[in-house]
């Protein structure tokens, strides 16, 4: 069973960041993307100041995110990585079976990639994510990396947003709509 200690927190800046730019998005009538929370059990508890230093994960969770925004459903997963180089190890089977699920019922999957080093934000569509998957398949490494990255999906800050993704989001279902070249 898997466990939880202090390196849990691993990317809670970038969801602090996606959580105050989700409001953003609710007080504007934007949309409504809120955090699922991960299911825990708590093991060890710090009796000074209350904090969890061990627990472990009731069940496998989903993604960090899910709503709907402006009619569109939505789910996301956010990762930060500290490096040019991002490990498809960060990302987890049962994630990718619920992304896959999600998109089957016409929703729209996705990630946000943080590269701390650069500060800067990805949009990567599950698509995209697909394709890096694939081509593991092919003898590739199990990751990809940042200069392989669309540039057209870099998430900028801009209208009060931290991690203005519905930029991302847009590009994604207009590219979906358009009809294939005959």
């Amino acid at each position: 069973m898997a466990t939880w200690n202090s390196r849990g927190l691993r990317g809670s800046t970038l969801e602090e960041l996606i959580n105050i730019t989700n409001e953003l998005y609710r007080e504007k009538g934007l949309g409504l993307v809120q955090k699922i929370p991960t299911p825990i059990t708590p093991v060890k508890i710090d009796k000074e100041n209350g904090n969890i230093s061990l627990a472990y994960f009731e069940k496998d969770s989903t993604v960090d995110y899910i709503g709907v925004v402006q009619g569109v459903p939505v789910c996301f997963d956010a990762k930060e990585c500290a490096v040019d180089k991002f490990s498809l190890r960060n990302i987890h089977e049962h994630q990718i079976e619920f992304m896959r699920d999600f998109e089957k019922q016409d929703g729209i999957s996705f990630l946000i990639v943080m590269f701390t080093h650069k500060n800067q934000f990805y949009y990567m569509r599950f698509s995209e994510l697909l394709h890096y998957l694939d081509r593991v398949n092919e003898g590739y490494p199990k990751y990809f990396t940042y200069d392989e990255l669309n540039p057209d999906y870099f998430i900028k800050s801009e209208s009060g947003a931290l991690v203005h993704y519905l930029k991302g989001l847009q590009l994604d279902l207009s590219n979906r709509n358009k009809k294939p070249e005959c």
